[in-house]
This record gives C-alpha cells, sequence and structure tokens, in this order.
C-alpha cells in the first residue's frame, strides 16, 4: 500500500518538474532576445500545432525580419495561428495583410482563399446576421475570377451555394414571419424579393402560393376603397402561380382563392 501510495507520489512529482521543465524552456526561447533562435522554436511550435507558443514568439520576431527572406513565411504562419486559435476576424485581417504585403509570394493563392474561409468560419446561423456570410461569398466570388485555374474553384462555388442558402433561408424566415404577424404588404414585397434574389430557389411553387396568399388576405381585410384594386392583384397573383405550377399541391386552395376575389370584382361592378 505504501509502495503504491509513493510511486503515484514520485509520478505526480516528475509530471510537475516535467512541465515545469517545458515551461521553463519555452521561457528561456522567449527570453533569449535572438532573433533566428525565436524563429526557428517559432517553427517548431507551429509545425507541432502548439499555435499559441508559436503566436507568442512570431509576434517577437516579425518587426525584425521585416525585408528579410524569413518575412514571408513569419507573416503566413502568423494569420494561420490565429485561424487555428479560431480567431476568425483576426486571420481574415492578416491573411489580407499577407496579400497585399507579398502580392507576388506562392502562398499567395492559398492566403487569398483562407481570407475568405474565415469569414465562412464566422457565418452564424440563418437567423442571426448575415454579414459574414456575404463576405464569405464575395471573398470566394473574387477568388474564383482571380484565379480560374485553381483547383480550388470547385470548393470555393460549393461553399458560396451553401452560404446563398443560409441567405434564402433567412429571407424565407424573414417574409414567412411577416404573414404570420399578419402584415400582409409586407409579406408580399418580402417573398417577391426573395424570388428576384434567387431565381432558382427550391421553394418557389410555395413561395407563389404565399404571395398570392397574403395578396387576398390583404384584399379582404383592406378598407374598401382599396379592396378592388388589391383583388385584381390577387387575381393576376394566382394566374401566375397556376402558369408556373399546374399540378401544384395548393391549386385547390388557391381556386377557392381566386374565385372569393372574382365574385368580389363583380360586387365591385354591379356596385
Amino acid at each position: 500500500m505504501k509502495n503504491s501510495i509513493f510511486k503515484t507520489f514520485f509520478f505526480g512529482l516528475l509530471l510537475v518538474v516535467s512541465a515545469s521543465s517545458c515551461k521553463s524552456e519555452f521561457e528561456k526561447i522567449r527570453a533569449s532576445g535572438d532573433p533566428t533562435t525565436i524563429y526557428e522554436q517559432a517553427n517548431k511550435f507551429y509545425e507541432a500545432g502548439e499555435y499559441q507558443k508559436a503566436q507568442t514568439l512570431y509576434e517577437l520576431v516579425i518587426n525584425n525580419m521585416r525585408g528579410k527572406v524569413e518575412a514571408e513565411k513569419i507573416y503566413f504562419y502568423y494569420a494561420y495561428t490565429h485561424y487555428h486559435l479560431q480567431k476568425y476576424t483576426l486571420a481574415a485581417y492578416y491573411f489580407r495583410n499577407f496579400a497585399n504585403t507579398f502580392p507576388n509570394s506562392e502562398f499567395r493563392e492559398e492566403g487569398d482563399f483562407m481570407q475568405a474561409y474565415a469569414n465562412y468560419e464566422m457565418s452564424p446561423s440563418y437567423r442571426l446576421d448575415q454579414t459574414y456570410t456575404q463576405k464569405a461569398i464575395d471573398g470566394f466570388q473574387l477568388f474564383v475570377n482571380s484565379y480560374p485555374t485553381s483547383e480550388r474553384v470547385s470548393q470555393c462555388n460549393e461553399l458560396i451555394d451553401v452560404c446563398r442558402e443560409k441567405q434564402e433561408k433567412k429571407a424565407f424566415a424573414e417574409a414567412e414571419l411577416y404573414f404570420d404577424l399578419k402584415q400582409y404588404q409586407s409579406a408580399t414585397h418580402s417573398f417577391q424579393n426573395l424570388l428576384q434574389t434567387f431565381p432558382d430557389t427550391k421553394q418557389a411553387e410555395t413561395i407563389r402560393f404565399l404571395i398570392t396568399k397574403a395578396a387576398y388576405l390583404l384584399a379582404v381585410n383592406s378598407v374598401y376603397d382599396k379592396q378592388e384594386e388589391r383583388h385584381l392583384n390577387v387575381i393576376e397573383a394566382s394566374e401566375k402561380f397556376f402558369t408556373k405550377h399546374p399540378r401544384s399541391k395548393y391549386s385547390k386552395e388557391l381556386r377557392v382563392i381566386k374565385n372569393n376575389s372574382n365574385k368580389k370584382l363583380k360586387e365591385f361592378t354591379n356596385d
């Protein structure tokens, strides 16, 4: 029993000493003041995946290496340390800074891609603000235009599709919310804008149905003077729908809506 306790204590002590030794070794490197040593050790930490240590050391020598051959690699790896540490805003900034500082670098293409990809990593749920989603789209599109023969082009196009799908989902949710809140005019405009912005949407049938239904509900809930014009809008929207989707699951409900609007229009004619 005593032997077991002693072994456990001894093993724990070794771990503490070992950790302390590693830490002091890093501190020694950091305090050495030798740019070459710091640079070489930073690269070793980077290759070992110890990005925080690598970043700390790069920051010590990045200014000293300006104008030297090593500067290009330091700037590039320094940007990557932010990416690996999930500091995506800073990563995007430093990859952009790298491209501006070393426009002819062999790493330029990868850096431009990673700038866009860092913004993509910050793209949130479709329910939240999509600023970074748009930045990612713009970045990937710029990359495709700048490097049309790059093997990364197909990946960029796929990621653009993912981002646009997220934007479409947000636009649909916002329009649907207007509909649920009975703000039918706003719902109609939002759904129409959605079709214009995303003409290839897979939800076109549902969107056109909701445009027609929102137009109808707006008409029946309008003041008398506006009802005739708005029922005419219902007829127009329903005819567009049947032209695009002649065998729709919404056909039965829309025929009822169209017939009701036609009846209303006849009443206005008789009046």
